[in-house]
């Protein structure tokens, strides 16, 4: 009689909610989602673009507002240009994280990127310093899409693919720092570089750096329109049906059990769906580590271009824009290979903690070695820093990626959008203080020459080091804790219960 059950746990669809529709297609499929997939990356890179676009050509901005006195403040109000998007998105990160848990991810997506569209094009026509930064403020303030993007790259397939889905939001946003300077810096000022194309009596000519915005306006328009069709992953039904029947949802945060002390060993490990996320540790924790690889990330990208460009005498490179160009054209599209070829794979051996804690330990003895790379020249000199490049920023998208899935599987799916909220304003404002310290210990470390001890380049390495390792030590127990698995949490207890109903 025991074949003639009904199945001890049946999956409910609510047939008009989009969230059980993409469920019930990720059960029916079992290859990779491309179509959304595609969405997640272009939505990444559509927000990417206009937030490095601008650094190529900010300081010529400023230098035409003809705000400063002296030319050195230059870099000064160039700083508060830039770091205005970062404040705004600080400030508003939380909101639109709630919204999109109320309402969904794709009114919130739509949002942010005809918030792109608009002041994105804006920004191209200021004519003041004041109008640049308003812009620039309602540009980061009114463009939250990036955290529910990456609660939507884990919603968007079946589990066994979430690692490829978070890494593609990596990658784009990764090839939208590469590809915004190169627009940035060849299209500004267009009269002037292209005199027999443009007048400086046209359009352009008198906004000399809408032009660059322009293209990446116009990409976000498309974007829009295509998002249109974009799939919502929202689940938006009642915690039980019109017959009383329990969803899906409700057995996992109820599971049945025969043991009273296993059920409340489970019940512990389930995040329920209403708990404060400011007391989910694995969460919080997971934050905390994020923001401190993001600070070492943002320092270790400002110092690089400096330490790049500057002269030999104080332990650079010597290196043109078109040179460190060249390094980080040939670093992004071997991320990109990585991220969608042999991350998934080693994340699915390895998991995400560990992925993260060895690339980690691996970039400090890597970091160590940039001082003495620079004593090199001509070929060798090439070979060795591409390959140091492309091996840092590998192992930096990898810890990111890593950190990524623990937080979207540390709450549930109606708290994501929130917690990712929360995870952007946090990551804000360490980035907003990244290229502002980085700079500043170059500038320090400048000065350090002629001492004994890490003289020069060798003392910014060796305090990047300590960021570093700071974020290994951190990423153990009892510190970061590990979100527990929903579905493996209620499979033994309910395998125990079906075979003593059998029985």
């Amino acid at each position: 009689m025991a074949e003639n059950r009904e199945p001890f746990l049946k999956r409910f669809y609510h047939q008009s909610c989009p969230g059980c529709k993409i469920d019930q297609l990720n059960d029916t499929r079992r290859g990779i989602p491309y179509r959304g997939f595609f969405y997640v990356w272009i939505v990444v890179l559509c927000t990417a673009l206009p937030i490095s676009s601008l650094f190529p050509y900010l300081y010529f901005m400023i230098r035409d507002f003809h705000i400063t006195k002296r030319e050195e403040d230059i870099g000064s109000y160039a700083g508060y240009v830039g770091s205005s998007f970062m404040f705004g998105r600080a400030l508003t990160s939380v909101f639109w994280g709630v919204v999109a848990d109320r309402y969904g991810r794709k009114p919130v997506i739509m949002i942010g990127i005809i918030t792109v569209v608009i002041f994105n094009t804006l920004f191209g026509l200021s004519t003041n310093f004041w109008m640049a930064i308003s812009m620039r403020f309602l540009l980061g303030s009114l463009n939250g899409l990036l955290g529910p993007i990456k609660a939507y790259s884990t919603e968007v397939c079946r589990e066994e693919y979430q690692a490829l889905g978070v890494s593609l939001v990596s990658t784009a946003w990764g090839t939208g720092l590469i590809i915004g300077p190169a627009l940035g810096g060849f299209l500004a000022q267009p009269a002037e570089k292209f005199p027999n194309i443009f007048s400086r009596e046209s359009l352009f000519g008198r906004f000399p750096y809408l032009l660059p915005c322009l293209p990446v306006s116009i990409f976000a328009l498309f974007v829009a329109i295509s998002c249109f069709w974009l799939p919502e992953t929202l689940h938006k039904h009642k915690e039980h049906n019109k017959d009383g029947c329990e969803s899906y949802d409700a057995l996992e945060a109820a599971p049945y059990t025969s043991d009273e002390k296993e059920k409340q060993e489970t019940e512990q490990r389930i995040p329920p769906s209403k708990e404060s996320l400011l007391r989910n540790w694995p969460l919080m924790s997971s934050i905390i580590v994020y923001c401190v690889f993001s600070l070492h990330d943002m320092a270790y990208t400002e110092i690089f271009s400096l330490w790049a460009v500057s002269p030999r005498k104080f332990g650079g490179l010597n290196y043109s824009s078109d040179n460190v160009g060249e390094v980080l054209s040939i670093t992004g599209a071997s991320l990109l290979f990585f991220q969608l070829t042999l991350y998934p794979c080693v994340e699915k051996i390895l998991g995400p903690v560990k992925v993260s804690r060895i690339a980690a330990v691996l970039s400090i003895p890597l970091l160590s070695s940039y001082p003495f790379i620079a004593r090199l020249s001509g070929f060798r000199l090439s070979l060795l820093i591409n390959c140091a490049s492309v091996l840092k920023n590998v192992l930096s998208v990898s810890i990111i990626t890593g950190l990524f899935i623990l937080q979207n599987n540390a709450v549930a799916q109606n708290q994501r959008g929130a917690a990712n909220g929360i995870s952007m304003t946090a990551m804000s404002l360490f980035k907003a203080f990244g290229p502002a310290g980085g700079g500043a210990l170059f500038s320090w470390a400048q000065k350090r020459q002629n001492v004994s001890f890490l003289p020069g380049d060798q003392m910014v390495f060796f305090i990047l080091n300590i960021v570093e390792l700071i974020g290994v030590l951190l990423t153990f127990e009892p510190f970061l804790v590990q979100p527990a698995h929903r579905t493996q949490n209620i499979i033994k207890p309910m395998t125990a219960q079906l075979k003593a109903t059998q029985d």
